[in-house]
Parts: structure tokens; C-alpha cells; sequence
């Protein structure tokens, strides 16, 4: 075969290429859209600290779920059609949030939304390797950095919305750019141009593979590290601008505005971790360095909260560095496709399992001592977690490797 060079990024492909960048715009509005705007919400909606803690459990909860259950639907239906009812799921979830009369009613309405999230977490990927399988670096730079993005602008503009034109709206407007990320696909299958081919399904690992992956160190390593990074992230998306409002004194706009700094973070690790992790041959100051962060955030804001309060809010951001670094090690520590696919499951299906008991414990906590001390020493020991799989993951070694000396023992 001749050496070809690639083809230009928009040849043929742009509507395929702004629809995995829009619907990236869309996978974590609905989780950062509702704490900014609590107090508004509960004047219509009585919302106690437990079941604020549900509703910050939801996403990671979702996501877990319908990524387990997403490759089923892409089989039979292909990407695109599942892609498709993932936004029209979102697209309904969005409105029966922002027309919500009860609690229950917002719970599902919730459920809808994050489940279609959770679904597109999983189609993004080899959506990218069929439309871009010359271009996936820079597609999935792009869509990570659009993901990013979706988690810093509903905080800013979430409260300034609800005082001029009510909580409803606030919430409700995310469906929107719901809407923008259909045109897209719809055009491609109204112009011919989606093609489901059997090599197009999300791949899942060998069962047996599955099966004995729970045995192995460097697996529950990554899961740990990235259950306690999902854990901190969501309580602090559920949560930060409440304890900034009790403990800072700040204004509920300025508290939006401190969760959307809190998830600009993400940007600057999501370029540079994956970059650095590829490149050191011991990752284990990367890790320290994530728990470092995390500690220095939220021992500030435990401290002193008032004083430097959008330093602490800085560090407590950068912590999920852990979350990029993880996805670039589940590469790095498997040998083969199939023990990459059976790693990233594993380690996504337990971390964003136990990365649920977040925002919940932070509420239980929140709601025996009624203050945020106890909340913030459980952060920082979920943290300190971290040191121990820290050691293991900073270890050279390969699942495919770790699973044949315990097949021998």
C-alpha cells in the first residue's frame, strides 16, 4: 500500500466533525446546571440536603449504567441511530427538569438527561475512529477540550438566568444547544451519508477476560484512582457553591462563577496529563501531584475558606487531573485491544460506581453536623486513598502480565 497522506480534517466529513464537537458541548451541561440555582429551586421545589445528594449522584450513577448497556443498542442499531435517542433523550430530560413541579418529577427528568450523557460518553470514541481514523489525536483533543468547556458555562450564567427570567428557564435552556447537535446527524441521514457497518459496533471484551480482570492489582489501582477523582468531582459539582455561600460569604452568582473556575480546570489537564503521562516513564509524581491538589484545595477551604477562597477553589480543580491521567494509563498498562477494552470497562464501571457515594455522603455528613468540616475531611480522606494505588499504578507493569502470574499461583 502507498503512503498516503491524510486527508483534510473537513474533506468530506465536516457535518460528521461538528456533530461529535457539538454533541461534546452537551455531555455535562445538565451536571453542572442545578447547584448554582439550589435556592431558587427550592422556593417551587423543597429540596433537603439528602436530596441534593441524589440528584448529585445521578450522573455518575447514569453513566455507569447506560455505558454498561450502550454497546447492546449500537450492535443492532449502529452508532449514529443510538446517538440520535441519546440527544432525544437529552433533549427530553432537559425540558421535564425546566417543567418540574416535584421533587420526583426532577429526579426522573434528571435520569432522562444523564442517561443520554452516559450514552454519548461511550459513542464518542469510535465515533471519532470511524469518521476520523486519520485524524483521532486532534478529533478527540477537540471534543475533550469542547467536553471541558460544557462544564464551565452553565455555572456562569445559571443564576444571572434564573433571577431574570426564573429557575425554569435556567434549567430548561440547555436544550438548546440539544437541538444544534441534532442538525448534524439529522442532515447526514437525510443526505444519505450515515453508513452502519458491522465494524462500526462499540467492541466489548472477551467474557472470560471480564471475569478475571477483578483479580488483578494494576485494575483496582486505576479504579481506586479514578473512583476517588470522579467522588471529589461530583460532590464538588453538587455541592461547592453551597459551602462557598455558608463558609465564604460569597453571593450565589459568585459561587457560580467560582464552579465554573472549578471546572475550567479541567481544560489545562485534559491537554497536558495525557501528554505528560505518555512521555514519563514513572507516572507516580503525577499521581502524588493530583493528591497533592486535592489536599491543598480542600484543606483551604476547610482553613479559610474566606481568605484566598479562589486558590482553594484553583487547587481543588486541578485534583481530577487524576481523570485524564487514568484513560491515558488504561492504554499504557494493557498489552493488548482486548485487555485495554475489558481495563477501561472495569475501571469506568467501578469508578463511576463508587464515585456516586460522593455527593450523597457530603449531604448525609452535611445533614448529621450541619456544618462542612466533616464533608471536607471525608474529601480529604478519599484523597489520601489515592497515595496507596498510587503505588501500584507507578509499577511498569501490564494486565495481560498481572492476570498470567495469578493464573500460575
Amino acid at each position: 500500500m502507498s503512503a498516503t497522506s491524510p486527508r483534510s480534517l473537513w474533506a468530506g466529513r465536516t457535518l460528521a466533525l461538528l456533530g461529535i464537537v457539538l454533541v461534546a458541548a452537551n455531555l455535562r451541561t445538565a451536571v453542572a446546571a442545578l447547584s448554582p440555582i439550589v435556592s431558587q429551586i427550592s422556593t417551587d421545589v423543597p429540596l433537603s440536603a439528602t436530596a441534593i445528594g441524589v440528584l448529585g449522584m445521578l450522573p455518575p450513577v447514569c453513566f455507569a449504567v447506560f455505558g454498561i448497556f450502550t454497546p447492546v443498542y449500537t450492535r443492532r442499531l449502529g452508532l449514529e441511530n443510538v446517538l440520535v435517542l441519546a440527544l432525544t433523550a437529552m433533549l427530553i430530560g432537559h425540558l421535564t427538569r425546566g417543567l418540574a413541579g416535584s421533587l420526583p418529577v426532577l429526579v426522573i427528568g434528571s435520569v432522562v438527561t444523564f442517561a443520554g450523557l452516559g450514552v454519548g460518553n461511550v459513542l464518542l470514541p469510535p465515533l471519532v475512529k470511524k469518521y476520523f481514523p486519520d485524524r483521532i489525536g486532534l478529533v478527540t483533543s477537540l471534543y475533550v477540550t469542547m467536553l471541558s468547556l460544557s462544564t464551565l458555562f452553565p455555572p456562569l450564567i445559571a443564576v444571572p438566568v434564573a433571577d431574570a427570567a426564573g429557575w425554569r428557564v435556567s434549567l430548561g435552556l440547555w436544550l438548546l444547544p440539544v437541538l444544534v447537535a441534532l442538525v448534524p446527524w439529522v442532515t447526514m441521514f437525510v443526505r444519505h451519508r450515515v453508513q452502519v457497518t458491522p465494524g462500526t459496533v462499540v467492541e466489548e471484551a472477551e467474557p472470560a477476560l471480564v471475569g478475571r480482570i477483578w483479580h488483578s492489582s494494576i485494575a483496582w489501582a486505576l479504579a481506586v484512582v479514578f473512583a476517588a477523582s470522579s467522588l471529589n468531582a461530583y460532590a464538588m459539582f453538587a455541592w461547592l457553591p453551597q459551602l462557598l455561600i455558608d463558609t465564604a460569604g460569597v453571593t450565589p452568582a459568585q459561587a457560580g462563577t467560582l464552579l465554573s473556575v472549578y471546572a475550567a480546570m479541567g481544560i489545562p489537564c485534559a491537554l497536558l496529563i495525557p501528554w505528560l503521562t505518555a512521555r514519563m516513564k514513572n507516572v507516580a509524581g503525577l499521581v502524588y501531584l493530583g493528591v497533592a491538589v486535592f489536599l491543598i484545595g480542600d484543606l483551604g477551604l476547610l482553613l479559610a475558606p474566606g481568605t484566598l477562597t479562589w486558590l482553594w477553589v484553583v487547587m481543588a480543580g486541578l485534583g481530577p487531573l487524576l481523570f485524564p491521567l487514568v484513560l491515558v494509563l488504561i492504554n499504557l498498562r494493557t498489552r493488548t485491544h482486548a485487555g485495554s477494552v475489558a481495563l477501561s470497562g472495569f475501571v469506568q464501571s467501578v469508578g463511576y460506581t463508587l464515585g456516586a457515594i460522593g455527593p450523597l455522603s457530603v449531604a448525609l455528613l452535611h445533614e448529621v453536623t450541619g456544618g462542612w468540616t466533616a464533608p471536607l475531611l471525608f474529601l480529604i480522606g478519599t484523597a489520601l486513598a489515592v497515595t496507596v494505588a498510587g503505588a501500584v499504578i507507578a509499577r511498569p507493569h501490564l494486565l495481560e502480565d498481572d492476570l498470567e502470574r495469578r493464573h500460575r499461583r
